[in-house]
């Protein structure tokens, strides 16, 4: 089994996207991440919804004229993580979700990406945890079956804040969602101190996956003070089947002081480290 690589293009956002996409090249991957994720990334969700048609050939050209592939479709709605959630108690902003939701198929679609990812709600502390788990459920319901029709696969990246924090709760979250697959991601557990073995059962319901150097207190951190047991996961991943790229996803921003890597140097070693295992 081989792993198909790709990197994040959140990992340079003071390159224009061009040279985004020309360095994650000639640092030797085959795919590239996309992050959508409004107010904070290169590419806008806003400004991508003009025309999603046209924006994701687009990238798709550019992907191909540097030998890349879209590998996922991060979508986020907004700088925080409740005001546009999919699970929102207002119908009227669910409602335009979903319509932005549609609208991400269709860019990642003509992107040529096979994936789409996007977050699993938080819990609304107005009303009860279930509540908010039970209708996050719904959306999620509706939005792997909207991906499905439109030949693509759906998952959803359990972080710190959202409704699904810790691996019991994404577990419950994936078995009461039927279809939904994980966007799986071991450094939201590892900045909370949440041992490897406890996120391992997570492996098989993961569709796309990312990968950065992390340790308890640190959501990124170099691959020297890295705590997550890659090589262990690998061979967890190649034992059942994985079949989705290995997306290393360090990013540069202020949030949880994510700005105190260098993003070129770090992928390299981590990724050199994936290959020869």
């Amino acid at each position: 089994m081989n792993f198909r690589f790709a990197c994040s293009d959140a990992a340079f956002p003071l390159l224009p996207h061009d040279k985004v996409l020309q360095l994650i090249a000639l640092l030797g991957f085959e795919g590239v991440d996309i992050g959508l994720f409004e107010k904070r990334s290169s590419l806008q969700p806003s400004e991508v919804f003009l025309d999603t048609k046209r924006h994701g050939n687009g990238l798709r050209e550019k992907a191909v004229q540097n030998g890349l592939r879209i590998a996922d479709v991060f979508y986020q709605a907004a700088p925080d993580f409740t005001a546009r959630a999919i699970n929102h108690p207002d119908s009227d902003i669910r409602i335009q979700e979903r319509d932005n939701f549609l609208k991400i198929l269709d860019y990642a679609n003509s992107a040529g990406s096979y994936h789409v990812t996007c977050l699993p709600g938080v819990h609304y502390r107005q009303e009860t945890y279930d509540s908010s788990l039970r209708r996050a459920s719904d959306e999620l319901s509706w939005r792997t079956e909207q991906a499905k029709q439109a030949g693509l696969v759906f998952g959803i990246e359990a972080h710190i804040g959202s409704i699904v924090p810790i691996p019991s709760q994404v577990l419950y979250l994936l078995k009461m969602t039927d279809g939904l697959k994980l966007t799986l991601d071991y450094t939201h557990f590892m900045r909370q101190g949440i041992a490897n073995e406890d996120v391992h059962p997570l492996i098989p319901y993961a569709s796309h996956f990312h990968a950065r150097g992390a340790a308890p207190g640190r959501l990124q951190t170099i691959m020297d003070e890295n705590e997550i047991d890659y090589p262990t996961i690998a061979k967890k991943m190649m034992e059942t089947g994985y079949q989705g790229f290995f997306g290393i996803e360090y990013v540069w921003t202020k949030w949880e002081d994510c700005i105190r890597t260098d993003n070129v140097s770090e992928s390299i070693m981590l990724l050199e480290l994936i290959r020869k295992l």
